[in-house]
């Protein structure tokens, strides 16, 4: 709201400048005072509402496109270490030529319902280096399955995908037990599991995508990255495979410049 009046009142301002300018051009007796020019303004504004809406709509329109400039420049400087943390989760190809990133929690109801879809665009592709970051931000349960799964990865990486999609298909809370029983049925060690989930490199690991999410704006669950790209939200298989496309065919012709 308070960037709204800001607006107003800078639009006001402008409109004025047309009625200052040609009083300059006459006498300094001539000259209109500023209450009247004011009076003028917001009666031409009453009896005009509509173009202060559309005023509003492209102000609105500018400030979003530079957002979204300042977001492909953050992601295109720190795109090695978005992409290429060793300590992040890989699905899919691991020799891809596309990464994809996500964004995800596991108590995410969204993340759990595009699951099925982000499965068979990797599946349909096969192309795709799909990269996880674990982004527990619904609570301490989410803490404790995504430091779980973390640890999974970290020391016991084959069982990765299976504990994953047992807890992403999961439904219910994600208590201790249950997350354990799921590692467990998942083939996961896990003995050695509750040892490993103390390794100093998972909260790392969680300091740094916090640190990432926070520059692209990124707050809540799920958030994709395609290419250079970010799309928030639970989007549809259809967005997921025109922002392949369309990241493929940007890749390619900064390649071929």
């Amino acid at each position: 709201m308070s960037s709204i009046k800001s607006f107003l009142a800078t639009t006001a301002v402008v409109l004025t400048l047309p009625l200052a300018a040609c009083s300059q051009e006459t006498t300094a007796t001539d000259a209109l005072p500023k209450e009247q020019i004011e009076t003028i303004v917001r009666d031409y504004i009453l009896n005009n509402p509509k173009i202060v809406i559309e005023a509003i709509n492209k102000y609105q329109s500018i400030r979003q496109a530079e957002a979204n400039a300042k977001k492909r420049d953050v992601l295109t400087s720190m795109s090695s270490s978005l992409k290429n943390n060793p300590n992040d989760p890989v699905i899919g190809n691991p020799d891809g030529d596309l990464t994809v990133v996500e964004f995800f929690d596991y108590r995410c109801g969204y993340c759990k319902k595009v699951f099925p879809d982000v499965q068979k665009l990797i599946k349909s592709d096969g192309n795709i280096r799909y990269v996880m970051k674990e982004f527990p931000i619904l609570g301490p349960q989410s803490v404790y399955a995504s430091r779980a799964a973390q640890a999974v990865w970290l020391h016991q990486s084959d069982k990765y995908h299976a504990f994953h999609t047992a807890m992403m298909l999961n439904r219910g809370g994600l208590g201790k037990g249950k997350v354990m029983d799921l590692a467990k049925n998942s083939g996961v060690d896990i003995d050695a599991l509750k040892d490993q989930m103390d390794d100093p490199i998972i909260q790392k690991t969680f300091d740094a995508t916090v640190e990432q999410a926070k520059a692209l704006g990124i707050s809540g669950t799920p958030a994709f990255i395609f290419g250079n790209d970010i799309a928030p939200g639970a989007i549809s298989l259809a967005s997921m495979i025109d922002m392949t496309v369309a990241a493929r065919k940007k890749a390619n012709k900064k390649d071929s410049n």
